[in-house]
């Protein structure tokens, strides 16, 4: 089946689209982050509205926080100054600018955006933005030399199988994702990496092993953050894959397994992405301290014993 038309069939499988106010935010949080040496950040990610990614990944769900078309010039900064004028305290270390697309492409940010954007995170000492590998290039220095703070960006390995890679249409390879890794070092920009746990296509119980190697895979190419992201469900085509024996929901127990083998990496802080994690299959009687000891995890980089359940048996 060609690209147009496996986007179509993904996009037909959808729920219909809540309406999204493109001058709104649609949300923000603030959290400590450790970074690589142990220093621990306090950070804003502020999630605004905009375009569409053009990608249309098999196992996306955040077209739901998008809206049809281009993003309107102007509205993303409405948004941002909107959520920084209602900060309350001191002004964190860190500013994530997550827009359920990719920052350096001109239709989800219109590129006389930029200027606003950076005037508005100049209190930031870091700035971290999300864009596909393949929108990497003189962009993404020309905003990094617009803002005083260093910029991170993070981009989407998501998993080195051969076989799952290639289902999951995004358009991405492995030679492409080395180079935008090497262009971002080589021009002074942290890079910061997404991992996908329970791939579609991927066996069940290789699951954890290819996370595991997809996360070595981008320490090696100078990660300086790696978030561990469970794939979630609800978008109708991981629903068609599981029904095709090809998609099996990653569990608490393999997220939790997949941080405990991490723990090691000094150069890297790797992280689980907590991020709707009561969805996950877990027992309800443990779930909460379980969740609670990653986040606590997420924070120290210090190994922890598992939580003991008498009801599941958890050890």
């Amino acid at each position: 089946m060609s690209a147009p038309a496996v986007d179509r069939r993904i996009r037909s499988l959808r729920p219909r689209k809540t309406h999204i106010d493109p001058y709104r935010a649609h949300g923000s949080l603030i959290e400590e982050e450790r970074r690589p040496g142990g220093k621990i950040e306090q950070a804003l990610t502020v999630f605004l509205t905009g375009a569409e990614c053009p990608f249309t990944c098999s196992f996306c769900d955040l077209w739901r926080w998008t809206i049809d078309g281009p993003t309107p010039p102007g509205a993303l900064t409405t948004q941002l100054e909107s959520v920084l004028q209602a900060l309350d305290g001191p002004v964190p270390d860190r500013l994530k600018i997550y827009n359920a697309s990719n920052f350096f492409d001109q239709r989800a940010v219109p590129s006389e955006d930029l200027p606003g954007i950076a005037r508005l995170a100049a209190s930031f000492a870091a700035v971290t933005v999300e864009s596909h590998a393949n929108t990497i290039g003189p962009s993404a220095l020309a905003f990094a030399r617009q803002i005083p703070g260093h910029l991170e960006v993070a981009v989407g390995l998501e998993t080195i199988h051969p076989v799952a890679g290639a289902h999951l249409n995004k358009r991405l390879d492995l030679e492409r994702f080395d180079r935008a890794a090497h262009f971002l070092a080589e021009n002074g920009v942290d890079l910061r990496v997404f991992v996908l746990l329970g791939a579609p296509y991927v066996p069940v119980d290789e699951s954890v092993a290819w996370t595991m190697r997809a996360v070595e895979y981008a320490v090696e190419r100078g990660a300086s953050v790696v978030s561990i992201i469970p794939v979630r469900g609800g978008n109708g085509e991981m629903e068609r894959i599981q029904g095709l024996g090809h998609f099996t929901p990653p569990t608490l127990s393999q997220l939790e397994e997949c941080l405990d083998l991490s723990l090691h990496f000094t150069s890297t802080v790797v992280t689980a992405d907590l991020w709707d994690a009561e969805r996950l299959p877990a027992c309800e009687h443990c779930r909460s301290e379980r969740v609670e000891r990653l986040r606590r995890l997420n924070v120290t980089g210090c190994a922890e014993p598992r939580i003991g359940c008498t009801v599941c048996g958890a050890a």
